[in-house]
């Protein structure tokens, strides 16, 4: 079990040697910097604390610039603990990489969904709407509230009502790494993934693995071209003799 935080970029797709088509998240995974590691006999589990992204120092308290300055690490934006056995061999002050996943191998992707803000029933549920007329006084309400003639007369947990919508913790399974850049701190993973753009997202070996084996996938490698040097960028213009003495005659 080994994992990694990453941010979303945005989706694109990539094409393979075969012809196939491709649609790919990219993630940008900068490097993971260990904190803290967390073990059995002192903390009852085991895990390593990790920080991602830097941050100013003046924006950090002192209990956090504390924590920093002991990794010997700069000021982090965001502070997790990734678990799992293969992740018990980094030490503090090491850095978890964009390398720990290969090509073709299955993760789990977790990430806060879009936020949606307030909304009623009709977009969050999709309940059905109320008559459209305009003597009708009921189009998007809740509607009933009953309690299907229970004993208390309340309104039970779980009722589906109006209320924030979005920005829940959302799990991904089984997607595909395609592609892993270690210059670029990069991955594309196929398929969507939870979150906005630029939003923090882990991702981690996945719990329920497929057993079939993942084809080998070679992706078509664009090289950029120098741009083709011009020798002539306008075209000539042919010159005019021009008398050295031009004449002019007013009033005619």
């Amino acid at each position: 079990m080994k994992s990694i935080l990453g941010r979303k970029v945005g989706m694109t797709q990539v094409f393979t040697t075969a012809g196939e088509v491709i649609p790919v998240t990219v993630v940008e995974v900068l490097p993971n910097v260990v904190l803290q590691v967390k073990t059995k006999e002192k903390d009852g589990y085991e895990a390593i604390k990790v920080g991602y992204e830097n941050k100013r120092a003046a924006l950090v308290n002192k209990p956090d610039a504390g924590q920093f300055l002991k990794a010997q690490s700069p000021t982090k934006q965001f502070v997790r603990e990734l678990k799992g056995d293969e992740m018990m061999k980094y030490e503090v002050g090491s850095e978890v990489k964009v390398d720990l996943f290969n090509a073709g191998e299955v993760v789990d992707v977790i990430g806060k969904t879009k936020g949606k803000g307030f909304t009623g029933v009709v977009k969050a549920y999709g309940f059905r709407k109320g008559p459209s007329a305009h003597g009708s006084g009921y189009h998007r309400g809740v509607g009933s509230l009953a309690t299907s003639g229970r004993w208390n007369n309340r309104i039970h947990p779980g009722r589906k009502m109006p209320g924030h919508f979005g920005f829940t913790t959302k799990t991904v399974q089984n997607l595909v790494v395609i592609s892993v850049d270690v210059e670029n701190n990069a991955m594309l993973i196929k398929g969507p993934i939870p979150g906005a753009n630029r939003s923090l997202v882990l991702i981690q070996s996945a719990v329920k693995a497929q057993k079939k084996p993942q084809p080998e996938r070679i992706l078509v490698k664009y090289e950029k071209e120098p741009a083709p040097v011009l020798e002539e960028v306008s075209p000539a213009v042919e010159e005019v003799n021009v008398p050295e003495e031009v004449v002019t005659v007013e009033g005619k």
